[in-house]
């Protein structure tokens, strides 16, 4: 019975995760066919020219990571291939964790200290 209960969630769960995966998609289409009509089908940042089929490479980045800042003159706008956009956003990804207070990094994920102790034995033994 418990299978029953928590099927209407998940099948309501699943019904709101795709209607918000339509919507952003439809926003999407809509600042995507703008910029294509506004700049050149050109990469900003490495220049490769696309068009026909190898133009779904060519993504919108917004220049200030606010996806719901799309005036329509395409300021806020660059059209970038899948590679440079992967790029652009590791790249602020690393900015900000080595701007950061050394404090606030995480520590690495290995713990093992191989000569932990190592003074204390030395000093036992003389």
């Amino acid at each position: 019975m418990s299978i029953r209960k928590k099927r209407p969630a998940a099948d309501r769960r699943a019904q709101i995760i795709g209607e918000a995966r339509r919507n952003r998609e439809r926003r999407a289409q809509t600042y995507r066919e703008q910029a294509l009509k506004i700049h050149p089908w050109i990469c900003a940042r490495c220049g490769r020219e696309f068009a026909g089929k190898r133009l779904r490479e060519l993504t919108v980045h917004h220049k200030d990571h606010n996806h719901d800042n799309n005036p329509p003159d395409g300021s806020n706008w660059e059209l970038l291939c899948l590679y440079c956009h992967d790029n652009e956003h590791a790249r602020d990804l690393d900015a900000e964790w080595y701007s950061g207070p050394a404090q606030d990094r995480e520590e690495p994920s290995s713990t093992y200290r191989p000569f932990e102790g190592l003074d204390a034995l030395l000093k036992g033994k003389k």
